[in-house]
């Protein structure tokens, strides 16, 4: 797996439209964009915008954190990732891109190992799914799923959260 294409000059171009409307509707976008239907812009979010946007809980489209770092010009740094509850200390513990992958366990004690924090099994492969849907983290098969960094940990732009 490999971080986020640059975006093109259109698909850059819509994800700012996106934060201009926010919270916005495929209705909306499909006009604004000349689009036949609703699921044409399903469609370009998933394959053009996946890791730049989101949909609230209404189902509303918005800007993701890494989209809005892309719109200020973090996209040239590597991916921007922005973390949330235990995600960052998932990332600390993963093996990087040549290392061998680790299994959930395994990171789950790495973190434990590392931190104060007392996370459950759960919790860590919530997180670890998070990560591989940000595209910094790969999922190897081998006798248990195993994981490890998808792109080297200094490639990646960290954004705070509140």
């Amino acid at each position: 797996m490999s971080p986020p294409m640059p975006l093109s000059e259109t698909a850059r171009s819509r994800l700012a439209d996106i934060a201009e409307r926010e919270p916005t509707k495929n209705s909306e976008l499909e006009s604004a964009w000349d689009m036949d239907s609703g699921s044409e812009v399903h469609q370009y979010l998933e394959s053009e915008l996946g890791p730049y946007y989101y949909r609230d809980d209404d189902s509303l489209i918005r800007v993701s954190p890494e989209g809005k770092a892309t719109l200020e010009g973090g996209e040239s740094e590597g991916p921007a990732i922005a973390f949330s509850g235990i995600e960052h200390e998932v990332f600390t513990a993963l093996p990087g891109p040549e290392e061998r992958s680790k299994s959930v366990v395994s990171i789950l004690q790495g973190v434990r190992d590392e931190t104060d924090l007392d996370p459950d099994v759960d919790a860590v492969r919530s997180a670890l799914r998070t990560l591989v849907r940000k595209e910094v983290c790969e999922k190897v098969e081998r006798t248990v799923p195993t994981y490890r960094l998808s792109v080297p940990r200094s490639d990646v732009q960290i954004l705070e959260t509140d």
